[in-house]
C-alpha cells in the first residue's frame, strides 16, 4: 500500500455530487443497491445480477478487500479497461489512482467495508499534453461475501473527457461517506383512542347498551318464609 504523508482526512466534503449531466449510472447502480438491500443493512454479493444495472454494466465493478485498506479489481466493465489501456481484473484498485492520493482510496476502502459506509468520490485526471482533462466519480457500496463477512465491494467509476493516452489516473477532489443503517421495519405500537360508550356500541355490531341487572331484596321486617299452623285455617 502506498504511503503518503498527505493527511487523509483532509478531503473537501461536496455538498452536490450530481449536478452535472452524465453520471446518472451512479445514481442507477445505488438506487439498485439500495433496492437489493432492502430492510437489511447491505446485500449479498450473489444477489447481485448484471441483468439489474443493464445500462450502467460498462461503468460498474465488484471489489475483493485482501487486507486492510487494499482491494483489487475481480470484475470489471469496459470503461475501466479502457482508462487504463489493458485489462484490470485482478489490479488494486488504487492502479487508478495517481500515488499522493491512494492513502485516501485506501481509508475509503475501509469505511465502506468497516463502519460499514457508502462512499462517493469526486475525482480528476492527471493532465499533460497527450492526457486531456477528464472529471469522474466513483461510488463504493458494501456487499458480504457468501461467508457473511463484509470483504465485497460493488463500485461504479465513471469518467468524461477524451482519455487520450493511457494509462489514466485520477487525483481525489472530494469525498462524501455516508454511514449505512438498517432501515426500521417495525412500527410502532399505537394506542388505542378512548372511545364513549354509545360509540363504541355502534361500532360493535350496532349493539344497544345493556342495562345493569339489579335484584329485588325482600323487606328486613317481613320474613321471607311463613309457618303455616293448622289452627291458622
Amino acid at each position: 500500500m502506498d504511503k503518503s504523508d498527505r493527511n487523509p482526512h483532509n478531503v473537501l466534503a461536496m455538498t452536490e455530487f450530481r449536478a452535472e449531466i452524465g453520471f446518472s449510472a451512479i445514481s442507477q447502480v445505488e438506487a439498485y443497491w439500495e433496492g437489493l438491500r432492502g430492510a437489511r443493512l447491505m446485500p449479498k454479493r450473489s444477489e447481485i445480477d448484471p441483468r439489474g444495472i443493464e445500462s450502467a454494466l460498462e461503468y460498474t465493478f465488484v471489489l475483493e478487500r485482501i487486507a486492510p485498506g487494499m482491494a483489487r479489481i475481480r470484475i470489471a466493465g469496459s470503461h475501466l479497461g479502457d482508462l487504463m489501456g489493458m485489462e484490470v481484473r485482478g489490479m488494486p484498485l488504487t492502479s487508478l489512482i495517481t500515488p499522493p492520493c491512494r492513502r485516501q482510496i485506501s481509508d475509503a476502502i475501509e469505511d465502506v467495508c468497516q463502519r460499514p459506509a457508502v462512499c462517493e468520490l469526486r475525482m480528476s485526471a492527471e493532465t499533460t499534453i497527450a492526457k486531456p482533462q477528464m472529471d469522474a466519480r466513483l461510488l463504493l457500496l458494501p456487499l458480504k461475501s457468501d461467508l457473511g463477512d463484509v470483504s465485497r465491494i460493488l463500485g461504479c467509476f465513471v469518467a468524461h473527457g477524451d482519455i487520450g493516452h493511457t494509462p489514466r489516473r485520477f487525483n481525489v477532489v472530494g469525498a462524501r461517506i455516508r454511514p449505512v443503517s438498517a432501515p426500521s421495519t417495525v412500527p410502532a405500537p399505537v394506542k388505542p383512542t378512548p372511545q364513549p360508550e354509545a360509540q363504541r356500541a355502534r361500532i360493535d355490531g350496532f349493539a344497544e347498551s345493556q342495562k345493569s341487572f339489579e335484584t329485588t331484596t325482600p323487606r328486613s321486617d317481613v320474613p321471607y318464609l311463613r309457618l303455616v299452623k293448622p289452627n291458622d285455617r
